[in-house]
């Protein structure tokens, strides 16, 4: 199935963390949180001006991305746990 966002929304998969530490612990998942960086997926067109011109967002399917601890919606596609969130939710990209 193929998702597309609409507006100014953006289509974003966690990215998970180590699951031990560097000591060699090994951390439960109940005692994890959930990440807060990911890689967006794809991208909706924009968000509409009030005179109805669409802008292009900033961020980009493969971008990845730091965002807010409570930000998106969780949803499920295709058997995978991804988030839709609107563009203003992006905290920033994460470039190498």
């Amino acid at each position: 199935m193929k998702f597309r966002p609409l507006g100014d929304r953006v289509l974003v998969k966690r990215v998970e963390e180590e699951q031990k530490t560097k000591g060699g612990i090994i951390i439960p998942d109940t005692v994890k949180e959930k990440p807060q960086e990911g890689e967006v997926i794809a991208v909706g067109p924009g968000a509409r001006d009030d005179a109805g011109k669409v802008h292009a967002l900033d961020v980009k399917a493969g971008d990845r991305i730091l965002f807010g601890k409570w930000s998106g919606t969780e949803v499920k596609v295709d058997g995978e746990d991804l988030l839709i969130m609107k563009e203003s939710d992006v905290l920033g990209v994460v470039e190498k």
